[in-house]
């Protein structure tokens, strides 16, 4: 990487707004934000929002796309990556020992050092209709499972468009980081722009019932039904029950999932092998 382009990104996050932004949208991931949501969060004008994410995304550390009349924003992982390797490949005059390893840790799926089919990182997209509950609580769990081997992502065919409070409350107890949890169309994940998911998994029967869009980067998929928390009746304490049993039950099948040898399963093996944590029957508490 040139001097004139890391010179231009770090000038690009040398404003406090655009900052501000840059590492709300470093927290949300691929996934992104819509420009009014995240204007709203820093507490700027959409015009100026527009100027300090035009900055960032001609510095190389943001990229857009847009879903109908809405248009998102995520860090350009690779464009960050590259600043930073630039800046630390020579770290600590040959021994990088005495500081960790820290250009190696940002080469390691970037430029320079080739890292090895473990290093991949797989980006994995859960599906039901409202994305209020159960593809949110996967989405959660793989997050804390999968940290630094996938990414997490959720959305609906028809979503409800807020998060069910009992999922909010049950991963706040968790001790799972909610702030970026949202109920959203699975078309922003068909978009141009979009990250291409490797996976993608329906957890209920509707869902998998509807043609999906058409997923960029042909990703492995397979359906993962649980039941729904939020169609529970009874007290609020068996409708609370009915969520902590779901969050067990897809912990069980993404826990299974993240130790599977993914550099070392064929495509046809490893369909097989998801789809029978698919089949395995939900228990109940």
């Amino acid at each position: 990487m040139e001097n004139v382009a890391v010179v231009a990104a770090l000038s690009a996050l040398a404003n406090e707004h655009r900052l501000q932004l840059f590492r709300l949208l470093m927290a949300r991931g691929p996934s992104g934000m819509a420009a009014g949501a995240i204007a709203e969060a820093v507490g700027i004008s959409p015009s100026s929002l527009s100027f300090h994410v035009g900055a960032l995304e001609r510095a190389g550390l943001l990229r857009s796309w847009r879903v109908q009349r809405n248009v998102f924003y995520a860090v350009d992982i690779d464009g960050m990556r590259r600043v930073l390797v630039f800046l630390t490949e020579e770290c600590c005059d040959g021994h990088p020992e005495l500081c960790g390893d820290l250009a190696g840790s940002w080469n390691r799926t970037g430029e320079g050092k080739a890292g090895s089919m473990n290093d991949k990182i797989y980006n994995v997209l859960f599906l039901c209709t409202g994305n209020s509950a159960r593809s949110i609580l996967a989405e959660a769990i793989l997050a804390r499972l999968g940290a630094g081997r996938f990414r997490a992502f959720s959305a609906g065919s028809h979503p409800k468009g807020m998060v069910h409070p009992y999922a909010l409350d049950l991963l706040r107890n968790q001790n799972h980081p909610v702030d970026g949890l949202r109920s959203k169309s699975w078309d922003e994940f068909a978009a141009d722009g979009a990250p291409t998911m490797h996976f993608v998994f329906t957890v209920c029967d509707d869902a998998a019932a509807e043609v999906c869009p058409i997923w960029p980067g042909q990703p492995i998929s397979a359906h993962w039904g649980v039941p729904d928390p939020a169609a529970a009746q009874g007290s609020e304490a068996e409708r609370r029950l009915a969520f902590a049993d779901t969050f067990r039950m897809l912990g069980t099948r993404i826990s299974v999932f993240t130790n599977l040898p993914m550099g070392s399963l064929d495509r046809l093996v490893l369909q097989e092998r998801l789809d029978a944590i698919g089949q395995q029957l939900p228990e109940s508490a």
